[in-house]
């Protein structure tokens, strides 16, 4: 149902599972003491850093488990040839369906490294053609947490572009360590995303 690869102008998205990460890839770009302000990337996230192997193993393995009772489409992300750090894993990302909704979720994770160089938008637009063009789903949603500046901006743009809009905050929506932080939610419909690439209704 979903494609092992995506390419866009500057990344390369490969299926999230044992055959294109290693474990210890994973575990050094998102642990604790490895990766470069590990701190600082998951602030936000509803999702700690790594604290042994183990956590990145049981992280593919539910990125495999996923796939194949089709709850979503997760990616790793590359820089193609050309690019500063050209192939390193520069961080993952999610189209996560609510099939009975009509829904595709994003969510990425960057490694810091990575941050400033336009890619979170490139890969949305991706995932939206994925979620319009392939997947038949009828509205594409983005959000961040309240106080998540970084990923407001980035969203902002990228939803902007494809002819969405803010819908509001979702009150005490993510649970955290210790405490459920505000939502703020974006989306795109499939008339909009239309409407925005010129090309009409298909």
């Amino acid at each position: 149902m979903f494609p092992e690869t995506v390419a866009t102008d500057r990344l390369r998205l490969e299926r999230f599972c044992h055959e294109t990460v290693d474990v210890r890839e994973l575990y050094e770009c998102f642990a604790v003491g490895y990766g470069e302000g590990v701190d600082e990337v998951f602030e936000h996230v509803p999702q700690s850093p790594y604290r042994t192997l183990k956590d990145a193993q049981e992280m593919i393995d539910d990125a495999e488990r996923r796939w194949a009772e089709t709850e979503g489409a997760e990616y790793v992300v590359r820089p193609k040839a050309g690019e500063d750090s050209a192939g390193k894993l520069a961080g993952l990302t999610t189209l996560s369906c609510e099939w009975d909704r009509r829904t595709g979720r994003l969510g990425l994770i960057l490694g810091k490294p990575f941050w400033g160089r336009g890619y979170s938008g490139e890969r949305a637009a991706a995932l939206m053609e994925l979620a319009f063009d392939r997947l038949d789903l009828e509205l594409v949603t983005a959000g961040h947490n309240d106080g998540n500046e970084k990923s407001k901006r980035a969203i902002q743009r990228y939803i902007e572009a494809h002819g969405g809009q803010y819908d509001g905050v979702l009150r005490n929506w993510v649970p955290m360590d210790d405490e459920v932080a505000d939502l703020h939610r974006y989306t795109v419909t499939r008339e909009q995303y239309d409407a925005a690439v010129d090309r009409g209704p298909t």
